[in-house]
């Protein structure tokens, strides 16, 4: 289980940006396409936070569509995997939502 090692990677971040201040929420996006399991991140969250400026801190996900775009009409297209076929027929699609892994927001308590 990756999420483990992503999560205590997403708190070490936090906690660094917070300073000494104690966190309140925490806003990520996850990509469906990223193999990044939100249910899981959830699981580890209250673990990884313990006795950290996170510990009681709300998570919030944010889970980001797949869609990409084919190289040869420049049609958008869902992705439900990282390999498409669009309706020009074209197989070659960039992907270009769907990856990411961003902590877009963090609120403190002052």
């Amino acid at each position: 289980m990756h999420e483990l090692g992503i999560t205590q990677n997403i708190v070490a971040i936090v906690s660094d940006k917070a300073g000494p201040k104690k966190v309140k929420r925490i806003k990520l996006e996850i990509g469906k396409l990223s193999a990044i399991m939100p249910d899981a991140i959830r699981f580890c969250f209250d673990i990884c936070a313990q006795g950290t400026q996170l510990e009681g801190a709300t998570l919030e996900i944010d889970e980001i569509a797949g869609l990409g775009q084919c190289q040869s009409c420049g049609e958008k297209l869902s992705l439900s995997l990282l390999a498409g076929c669009c309706q020009c027929g074209s197989r070659d699609i960039t992907c270009v939502a769907g990856q990411e892994l961003n902590i877009k927001e963090m609120e403190v308590f002052d």
